[in-house]
């Protein structure tokens, strides 16, 4: 064997290990995406994946002739079953009640075949090499191409190329591989123009998915939402999608609703005003999360604020609520005032480093439907959010609804009293969400509100806010386990009674 078809087929393997763990990324990631709990997700696609790559090694012992034949046919396979996966799940969320079991069967059948080609191409080289060197050659390129694969898959991959497009990308490294190894061995194989003209056709695919890949990601958003998409973007973190319609323009991250702007305001002015109009003189407000500047706007309306900061992780989201005409309009321009510095970065590694005190913080991160989200509603967040609270100071957080989730509402209340913070629950109607629950904090036991509130607000009002603060008998306290980062219990109860409402 000439020493460029042994380079070839070692080049194979790290591709096939490459393109495999692609797939289980992606799969993984759209899962938490569209499913939640992405631990859960990532924990139980990892395990089937490995156990069907189990499966297809031990199947392989059953394959013993035209050995190049096979393994080229099944790379196509991986190709076009690799590639499509993202588009086909994208296109069946919405459709199919059991997409739990497609999501596992293309795993299944991904795994399986890429557990054929390992022991195949180990077959085929075991001539050229000493077992030893075989062995060590195969399972280099293999972890090689693994740990390749994790580390641009975060950074480069979804960032830049999206989920579908990556598909096909890798899907095009699968096929191409097929297509060369045709050549090569173009002599040596009996049926080699059906392998050729299946690696050319799976390519021609491949790449018309990768060209149409936005279209075909409008075409399943456009099934998904019933309104108009006038943006869409994939950021490292998570799928930002805004709609619009004659009445209102809503925000989706990966297909929660964010905010409506028919009744924003409600949530908003609840959100910021009761706490930051009880203290006197506020110099220095923090907001993390928020990033579409809506709560800024409220805070904007005190001249005595001198100083905002706002954290939020994903840049992508500040910039169009900073630079979108209609949403910078909807904000009141709040992301582009000379008060206002934007930081984006994880709310819970900035704490860790911040050395500064705020007046008012304010917490308006979305529900906490995963481990990452659940992390920063942590007695470990909360004590270190004491930390960077002045003597005097409020902070307020948004959480759930402690009508449809009081577990989860209660469990944040009594996490903050964890921490030595006394607490002062509220709740309001925001008609997008229904009966919407917020959390005043501070160190001292007395409360001190001050009730007269701009006649310029449109919902809040001293009279509202008194009854705002009364659950009735339908929303009683709860006492609960605290929410820590070794339990997660919060993310837990939030799952268990938003089911329940889908259910």
């Amino acid at each position: 064997m000439r020493i460029s078809v042994r380079a070839l087929l070692l080049f194979s393997v790290f591709v096939v290990a490459t393109c495999g763990l692609v797939y289980e990324l992606v799969a993984g990631t759209l899962a938490s995406y569209l499913l939640g709990d992405s631990v859960t997700q990532f924990s139980t696609i990892i395990g089937v994946y490995l156990f069907s790559m189990g499966i297809g090694s031990y199947f392989s012992k059953f394959f013993n002739r035209n050995l190049i034949a096979w393994f080229i046919q099944i790379e196509v396979l991986v190709a076009v079953i690799g590639g499509l996966s993202s588009t086909i799940l994208f296109l069946l969320f919405n459709h199919v009640v059991s997409f739990r079991i497609i999501l596992y069967m293309l795993v299944s059948t991904t795994g399986i075949l890429v557990g054929l080609e390992i022991p195949l191409i180990m077959r085929i080289l075991e001539d050229r090499y000493e077992f030893k060197d075989l062995v060590s050659k195969i399972f280099t390129f293999d972890y090689i191409g693994a740990l390749l694969a994790s580390v641009v898959f975060p950074l480069l991959l979804v960032p830049y190329l999206g989920l579908l497009r990556t598909s096909y990308l890798f899907g095009l490294m699968n096929a191409g591989v097929a297509l060369l190894l045709c050549f090569f061995f173009n002599k040596e194989i009996r049926w080699i123009g059906y392998l050729k003209t299946t690696c050319i056709l799976a390519i021609v695919v491949l790449v018309a998915g990768f060209i149409l890949s936005d279209r075909i990601m409008s075409f399943t958003e456009s099934m998904a939402y019933t309104d108009k998409i006038v943006y869409s973007a994939q950021s490292p973190y998570q799928r930002v999608v805004l709609t619009k319609n004659d009445r209102e323009t809503k925000l989706f991250l990966n297909g929660n609703l964010q905010f409506s702007s028919a009744d924003e305001y409600r949530y908003h002015e609840a959100l910021v005003h009761p706490g930051l109009n009880s203290i006197s003189n506020p110099k220095n407000v923090l907001v993390l999360g928020g990033g579409d500047g809506l709560a800024v706007r409220e805070v904007l309306r005190y001249p005595d604020v001198k100083k905002i900061t706002l954290v939020d992780l994903d840049p992508i989201v500040t910039e169009i609520f900073r630079s979108h005409a209609s949403l910078a309009s909807l904000n009141g321009k709040s992301l582009a005032s000379d008060k206002v510095e934007v930081i984006n970065a994880d709310a819970f590694q900035w704490l860790r480093t911040n050395t500064q005190q705020y007046d008012f913080v304010i917490i308006d991160f979305p529900d906490p439907s995963n481990y990452a989200i659940g992390k920063l509603y942590s007695n470990v967040f909360y004590n270190l959010l004491n930390a960077s609270l002045a003597p005097d100071g409020i902070v307020v957080i948004q959480a759930t609804s402690p009508f449809v989730a009081p577990n989860s509402y209660w469990c944040v209340v009594n996490t903050l009293q964890s921490c030595g913070f006394n607490t002062l629950p509220y709740h309001a109607h925001v008609p997008s969400f229904g009966d919407w629950g917020f959390v005043m904090a501070q160190r001292s036991p007395n409360w001190k509100l001050n009730t007269n509130y701009s006649n310029d607000l449109r919902f809040l009002d001293g009279k509202t806010f008194a009854q705002m603060v009364v659950f009735p008998k339908d929303m009683p306290s709860r006492q609960t386990e605290v929410n820590k980062l070794n339990n997660q219990v919060l993310v837990h109860y939030f799952e268990e009674e938003w089911a329940q409402l889908v259910n």
